[in-house]
């Protein structure tokens, strides 16, 4: 592989938060980055980098974007875990299927790595153990994960059957600038947001369900790092490694916002959400190199003090 600062880098999903973020540090490695979405959320941060806008179901504008790739970068998403559920069909379509083609695509377009961010947090589904390590069973309970699922095997049998280099990251709770709250992810947005306008916050269940929270640029490190990897492992799980509540992310996001206490509503509990879900990130450590470096309060205000000035 390529360094990437002469690398030609597609990011799918570039207009988004992970997206934007990754095709800007891209940039700043000095690779060539084009990104491809449905819209550009934040285009002031993408000065000079290209962006095709089109679907990802429009294979004429995605074979296009494709020419003369080094590195494809597969980080768009499709519906929240709970909205899957309700649709499956259209999750199937617009995840499985659209990649599907993505990777006929690159088999006829000379094989461009591609580097794509699963789902940490649902492809185990409910663990019987945790820290979760790469080889645990894999048994989602939402069709969110069972598409993210769906794509990692579909890469393997490419890799099989085509050699179509690949990497899989499979992502836990990425948080930070630039992610939009009040979509269905990206829970510490959204209780930021509410705690800042002195909204009570709205927590589904008793607020002791378990999730792992990273950074966005200990995320996009990790993504940059897969990129270069070159060694015998395909996938990779990226966290912090460590277990918060959400009743605690609440207290600890009350906190650094200099409250003494989070208003707290509490919803019915959805059956989307695993009880516990920590990612063991042992693989990634040894392999990559990569740590966690950006400490969780740090995180935490730079991610207010973007919702501030939104």
């Amino acid at each position: 592989m390529m360094p990437l600062e002469r690398a030609r880098c597609l990011v799918l999903g570039g207009g988004g938060f992970i997206g934007t973020h990754l095709s800007r540090a891209l940039a700043e490695q000095g690779a060539r980055v084009t990104g491809f979405g449905r819209r550009q959320s934040y285009p002031e941060a993408l000065v000079n980098i290209s962006f095709v806008t089109a679907e990802f179901s429009d294979t004429t504008a995605l074979a296009a974007a494709l020419e003369h790739q080094d590195v494809v970068f597969h980080v768009l998403g499709s519906a929240a875990p709970e909205a899957s559920n309700r649709d499956p069909v259209a999750d199937l379509t617009n995840q499985v299927l659209a990649t599907l083609r993505l990777l006929e695509l690159c088999r006829l377009s000379g094989k461009p790595k591609i580097v794509f961010i699963s789902s940490g947090g649902t492809v185990y589904g409910i663990p019987t153990s945790w820290p979760i390590q790469e080889g645990a069973a894999t048994d989602p309970i939402c069709a969110y994960g069972a598409g993210k699922l769906a794509v990692e095997k579909y890469l393997g049998v490419y890799n099989r059957v085509h050699t179509q280099p690949y990497v899989i990251l499979r992502l836990a709770n990425p948080f930070g600038p630039w992610q939009r709250p009040g979509r269905g992810q990206g829970v510490i947005a959204t209780l930021l947001q509410r705690t800042l306008r002195g909204e009570p916050v709205e927590i589904w269940g008793d607020g002791k369900v378990v999730r792992d929270f990273i950074y966005i640029d200990d995320v996009v490190r990790a993504i940059l790092g897969a990129a270069l990897y070159e060694g015998p492992h395909h996938i990779f799980n990226v966290g912090s490694g460590i277990g918060r509540s959400i009743g605690g992310v609440a207290a600890d996001i009350a906190g650094v916002l200099g409250q003494d206490h989070a208003a707290i509503t509490h919803t019915s509990g959805r059956p989307v959400d695993v009880p516990i879900n920590v990612l063991d990130i042992g693989l990634i450590r040894r392999e990559l190199g990569w740590n966690p470096s950006v400490p969780w309060l740090d995180g935490l205000m730079r991610t207010a003090d973007w919702i501030r000035s939104a």
